[in-house]
């Protein structure tokens, strides 16, 4: 009885000291496993909804055009990077499968994509309003906060900006007969830097670009930055990166999945840090520039802003802000540098690949100018062939072929198709320019079709280089002004040819704008 007694006792003390937390015995891992396993089960439960909740934003809304059909998550983002074609050629050739009007999927983003004159014209036209909104997609809202200029919402903030930067185009630039001078004088600083070549092979795309850009420093600062200030030359090379980083795949995925925003690498992030650097430069940029302003006697762009700042402290619904005068100044520089830059590029290029052209242009500039005389925005109309050609240039090359994207205001029916407020909008402007109703053979670079039969100038309806309704550029007669001042300067003055007679590689490069391959040019004094 003792010995079986004493035996319970043992056994009983094993059990009391067995039941003990011990550090390091197994039953601890079995808790830190359970735990795990929870955890794990939430963030399941938390990525499936996640996902069921993407494939949902991933269908098409009742009524919405029809389009090619995309992958889970990703949709037709995919189908875009993976296209051996640039993606407004893609959408052109989707066109004739689906319509002109048709709708993508990128990656949750449902989007409409419109395809020739007459679908682009009916929406941008006749129903501006309702097309006249920005996408609220997260790129813009990292980079602008969809404030500034061109990615604002429709509303006071972008009619009050629009008007102002158009008061400031006219009264501080084309407006001014005196501004045309300032032109042909940059005109003539761009010329003396081609001089020094001498007629050897040169890439002039730094110097075209700082000589466009000069005209609406012009306009924005007061003032010019010489070809040798290496600090704006930088500024101006990470806007003209950012302009083809924003067409990466990259961007597209970030707009749909802006949680990748965390990781530090990405086309996106070098975007962002590009971003970061110019808004630096432009705010001390901005403040140099306004060092002698006068209030209420602007002398540019920058000193106006600061007014209408001056006069909306009291009013809490002014969106003029030191924040937006810097989104503002960085979209006027890049909109007006990027595009006639690009313009005129082209036409170079163009000119040297089809040497019978550059000659009736020059023998036009010859007839009209003289080979000695001082080119004129007056002499425009009555150099019909020299016109024909620069308008050619814009509808082959169509610089900006997708604009900018729109988004409805309200909710809309289209040719029947019901799309909803808030709804990406793509106008492809490459489609219009190409669309066989309107343009005889538009895979041919033909000037003559800009002229009838009498030899004149004959505008063409369906020519949108500049976009449509509300949101049209801005800066479309000062672009014109300056893309014929140069053209003629630089034709006037030299005969262009490619080294070697090498023909560069004529496929655009990817991004927000068309432009050229890098290539060499001769430019041999006439």
């Amino acid at each position: 009885m003792e010995v079986r007694q004493g035996c319970r006792e043992r056994l009983g003390r094993k059990a009391a000291v067995g039941s003990q937390p011990q550090p390091g015995l197994m039953w601890e891992p079995v808790g830190t496993e359970a735990c795990a396993a929870a955890l794990g089960g939430a963030l399941f439960l938390l990525l499936f909804a996640l996902g069921v909740r993407q494939l949902l934003k991933q269908r098409r809304p009742t009524g919405f055009p029809p389009g090619p059909p995309g992958l889970p998550f990703i949709g037709n983002i995919y189908s875009l990077a993976a296209s051996a074609e640039l993606p407004h050629v893609y959408m052109r050739k989707q066109s004739k499968v689906y319509g002109e009007i048709f709708s993508l999927d990128l990656g949750g983003i449902s989007t409409v994509v419109l395809n020739g004159y007459d679908v682009v014209k009916e929406c941008l036209v006749h129903q501006s309003e309702i097309f006249a909104d920005r996408p609220c997609l997260p790129l813009f809202m990292k980079m602008t906060k969809m404030g500034g200029l061109l990615n604002s919402r429709y509303g006071r903030g972008w009619v009050d900006h629009r008007r102002l930067a158009v008061n400031s185009f006219r009264y501080f630039g084309y407006g001014q007969k005196s501004f045309e001078s300032k032109i042909l004088e940059e005109t003539n600083f761009f010329i003396d830097a081609i001089e020094t070549y001498k007629g050897r092979p040169f890439d002039f795309k730094q110097l075209i670009t700082n000589a466009v850009s000069n005209i609406t420093n012009l306009i924005i600062f007061g003032q010019r930055f010489t070809y040798e200030d290496t600090d704006f030359q930088h500024m101006i090379e990470l806007f003209s990166e950012n302009v083809e980083l924003a067409a990466s795949a990259s961007v597209f995925l970030y707009n749909a999945f802006p949680w990748i925003g965390i990781l530090p690498f990405g086309k996106h992030q070098q975007l962002f840090k590009n971003a970061a650097v110019v808004y630096d430069f432009l705010s001390r940029l901005i403040e140099k520039a306004s060092v002698n302003r006068k209030p209420q006697l602007p002398q540019h762009f920058v000193d106006a802003y600061l007014d209408e700042m001056d006069q909306g402290k009291n009013d809490p619904s002014s969106t003029f802000s030191k924040e937006n005068l810097i989104f503002s100044v960085g979209e006027l520089i890049i909109a007006g540098t990027e595009t006639t830059t690009n313009v005129l590029r082209w036409a170079i290029l163009f000119m040297a690949l089809y040497p019978n052209i550059q000659g009736q242009v020059q023998k036009e500039i010859d007839l009209i100018i003289s080979p000695s005389g001082k080119p004129s925005w007056d002499d425009k109309c009555k150099m019909p062939y020299t016109e024909a050609v620069l308008h050619e240039v814009l509808r082959f090359c169509t610089i900006v072929p997708l604009g900018i994207f729109h988004a409805t205001s309200e909710d809309v029916v289209v040719r029947g198709y019901s799309i909803p407020k808030g709804t990406t909008v793509i106008t492809n402007l490459y489609s219009v320019h190409f669309d066989e109703k309107y343009w005889k053979d538009p895979e041919v670079f033909y000037p003559e079709r800009f002229l009838d039969s009498s030899g004149y100038f004959a505008k063409k309806e369906a020519l949108v280089p500049f976009s449509l309704g509300r949101r049209h550029c801005l800066g479309e007669q000062l672009a014109r002004m300056e893309m014929f001042l140069f053209f003629t300067a630089l034709l006037q003055r030299f005969h262009w040819h490619f080294p070697h007679e090498l023909v560069p590689n004529l496929k655009p490069r990817l991004g927000m704008t068309l432009q050229p391959q890098p290539y060499l040019i001769c430019a041999e004094r006439r």
